[in-house]
């Protein structure tokens, strides 16, 4: 592992210097790319890049370099400047090697089979605030799986903001912050209704979905209200594998998402498709909800094919073999990526007790962020 970060020697090329290792690994550093990351290029205080890129020329290249055991040391042949760059940087951020390597998905996708007992993924909430490697665990448990129960909470209203606090901003909508749900009279949501939910994104009629839902349990005293949820990336890939004319359908087409909240004075309409892919082709995003869903304006040619595709991969997100199901105690925080979980619930009885659960949200970027802070990531 030393000789990974020792320089053999270095060699000049018409556009980059080319750096042998000791372990024989050899890298390409670009001479706009080395000015562009030179130490100097970032303001001391703020950390953020202040060089100007326009203010040197594709011309520019080292006049004199040479290298020790920590640096490589580069005079430029524009405005005077030297450079000093550490070793183990410059090889960490060889983007040869970060290009060799093959994408690997950073989730853990799970069926039913894979956690029957929710149980495996819940944490205890004094344990959470109080210890930070728990904390840590937690998190990473949660961005992987994209679930957890955190138990044991305290049951005043609005107490999860405490454990929210630990990772970052929540992310505020027309619901407020928390949000309750509750069975009440006239209701503008499904959610506040005693009917049973379909398993669900929440909010899908928004350009940018909400990532994270905490749903805290104050009160589950109701027969029935039992939770689901389901793994929307586990589902996809197995249609993908599987159904492949299908999954393309429901990843080229765009659905019409449309709030009919009629408490609301703006409307809130957006067409996106139920499966979002990356650059790898890897799951990042299912969006679906029955009671948001628009009327459908797909091409009449693939219309047919499409509800074939649409409902077949609906029945797999109640299927058996995906969906778990578990009763929400007092205390708990049923946490979820909502961009990737689609949870609803099983009718209740509200003449049998009370039930009131208030929501949160909170964005992907705070939860993947404290991840790298509490990991230490550098660039």
């Amino acid at each position: 592992m030393q000789n990974k970060y020792k320089v053999k020697k270095i060699s000049l090329k018409t556009k980059y210097l080319e750096v042998y290792w000791q372990d024989k690994h050899v890298s390409k550093y670009h001479f706009l790319w080395l000015r562009d990351n030179c130490p100097t290029a970032f303001h001391k205080d703020t950390r953020m890049r202040s060089f100007n890129i326009l203010s040197v020329t594709k011309k520019i290249r080292p006049i004199k370099y040479n290298f020790s055991s920590k640096n490589i040391n580069i005079n430029w042949s524009e405005n005077n400047h030297h450079s000093t760059y550490d070793l183990k940087w410059l090889r960490d951020n060889c983007y040869i090697e970060i290009n060799s390597k093959s994408y690997s998905s950073p989730y853990t996708l799970w069926n039913k089979k894979k956690i029957s007992n929710i149980k495996t993924l819940t944490f205890d909430y004094k344990k959470i605030i109080s210890d930070e490697k728990i904390f840590l665990k937690w998190l990473n448990t949660l961005y992987s799986f994209g679930i957890t129960i955190v138990s044991n909470a305290p049951t005043e209203k609005k107490s999860a903001f405490k454990i929210l606090d630990l990772i970052g901003q929540y992310r505020e909508t027309f619901f407020k912050t928390p949000f309750e749900v509750i069975n009440i009279p006239k209701p503008n949501n499904q959610a506040y209704t005693a009917d049973a939910l379909v398993n669900h994104t929440d909010l899908p009629y928004y350009e940018y979905v909400p990532g994270y839902q905490f749903l805290h349990c104050l009160i589950n005293e109701a027969e029935g209200g039992s939770s689901t949820a389901v793994d929307g990336f586990a589902v996809a890939d197995f249609f993908k594998k599987n159904y492949l004319k299908k999954f393309k359908l429901l990843t080229n087409n765009d659905v019409v998402f449309k709030d009919n909240d009629y408490t609301q004075k703006n409307i809130r309409i957006q067409k996106s498709p139920i499966i979002k892919t990356n650059k790898n082709n890897d799951i990042e995003e299912v969006r679906i909800n029955l009671g948001a869903m628009g009327t459908l304006d797909i091409n009449p040619k693939i219309m047919n094919n499409f509800y074939e595709a649409y409902t077949l991969f609906y029945k797999q997100l109640h299927s058996k073999k995906f969906q778990i199901e578990f009763k929400l105690k007092t205390g708990d925080i049923f946490c979820f990526d909502n961009r990737r979980i689609l949870h609803g619930r099983k009718k209740f009885d509200p003449n049998s007790g009370n039930r009131h659960l208030q929501g949160y949200y909170i964005e992907r970027d705070e939860i993947k962020s404290k991840l790298n802070y509490l990991i230490k990531v550098k660039f």
